[in-house]
């Protein structure tokens, strides 16, 4: 059996090597390292791909969230509400620019934002949600969405673990993960589900003055050279991460049903066993499982987190410590009857590798020992 990973980015790459690896010589070969035209082919194709009018690529995920709050012209102290169940780069940015973190509970089946919380955070204070697509599938975008219209609020929507998902409409309409709120950004992580092989980010609106504002931000505030009209910050996505991600694109939906395949398989496996809750699919949205997370129940996870490692079955707890409990972020008023569905995930969930090359023998494997230890010790 191969050896086991948590995400196998060679594998993935050896499949397309001679693209890659040409993609990668042609930037070489004409040295325009910043700017290059593969930026541009790559920017107009994930438009084109995600069905939004603008993408604008950057350093980063993390950049792309606070660019795209920096577009918003947000003031000192005002509100932004984002989840608690999440990784720290969605609240470090509001922090960052001197505004103010709401953070609120998750509904305990999907890890997505609660539509109930965010409903009882809002104030007259509040100017902006970010959801987070967790894991692989989109947040309940019409609830809050129609929230958002109803109190005037912007929404970032956080897609950097949902690139390639569909948000289902209650009229049977559907748009890509990113591409409904006021503006989305996303990651390309080498470990995302659409990654390079170093950083990279990017962000996207419909919005065409939006578009313009965000444009300047990530070049220095420059739309021409030496001329500065907006508050910038250098982060721009260089050409050879560019053409990497140009030649991975074509092969994201393909990308995708590979991660589905095996969760189904992980599903069917685990589906009679009372300590194990399977992922949740909404009915509103597509999974393309960033992550395949179970819950443990009876108190087994930590248990269970030890033996794998015994046995060299690579497995992550995502996350381990809520928010509003990190040193960085904490608050003494914080309420923790607010944050019950968080404080017991932080306890039960446990994610198992998950990638585009993961065989039936593994998974096979994988399985059994979970099931084999599961069930002798409870």
């Amino acid at each position: 059996m191969k050896k086991l990973q948590m995400v196998d980015l060679n594998s993935q790459y050896l499949d397309i090597k001679e693209q890659v690896d040409a993609s990668i010589q042609e930037v070489l070969n004409n040295s325009t390292f910043i700017n290059g035209p593969q930026v541009a082919s790559f920017k107009n194709n994930l438009a084109t791909y995600l069905n939004t009018n603008h993408v604008i690529p950057c350093a980063n995920g993390t950049d792309a969230l606070q660019i795209a709050l920096m577009a918003l012209e947000l003031k000192p102290d005002d509100e932004v509400i984002t989840v608690d169940f999440t990784f720290a780069a969605t609240v470090e940015v509001i922090q960052l620019l001197g505004l103010t973190s709401v953070l609120i509970d998750v509904e305990e089946d999907t890890f997505n934002m609660s539509i109930t919380a965010l409903k009882k955070a809002i104030t007259p204070k509040t100017k902006a949600i970010i959801p987070v697509h967790l894991f692989g599938q989109c947040a309940n975008m019409e609830a809050i969405l129609e929230i958002a219209k109803e109190h005037n609020l912007h929404v970032i929507e956080d897609t950097a673990q949902a690139l390639g998902a569909e948000y289902i409409f209650s009229d049977g309409t559907s748009k890509k993960a990113g591409t409904m709120g006021t503006i989305g950004t996303t990651s390309f992580f080498p470990s995302k589900n659409l990654g390079c092989y170093g950083d990279g980010g990017a962000i996207f609106t419909n919005n065409d003055e939006l578009a313009h504002k965000l444009k300047g931000i990530v070049n220095h505030g420059m739309y021409k050279r030496y001329y500065y009209d907006v508050v910038g910050v250098n982060s721009r996505l260089d050409s050879i991460q560019a053409a990497i991600l140009d030649t991975k694109l074509p092969f994201l939906d393909t990308y995708n049903k590979a991660r589905q395949k095996a969760a189904t398989y992980y599903n069917n496996a685990f589906k009679n066993c009372e300590l194990i809750t399977t992922p949740i699919t909404s009915s509103f949205s597509t999974h393309v499982f960033h992550q395949y997370t179970l819950k443990i129940g009876a108190g087994k996870r930590d248990e269970l987190h030890e033996y794998l490692k015994e046995l060299n079955i690579p497995n992550a707890i995502y996350y381990p410590v809520a928010l509003h409990s990190q040193k960085a972020y904490y608050n003494e008023n914080v309420i923790e009857d607010n944050f019950a569905n968080t404080n017991r995930l932080i306890e039960q969930v446990i994610s198992l590798p998950m990638h585009t090359a993961l065989e039936t023998e593994q998974l096979e494997f994988i399985t059994n020992a979970i099931l084999k230890y599961l069930n002798n010790t409870y």
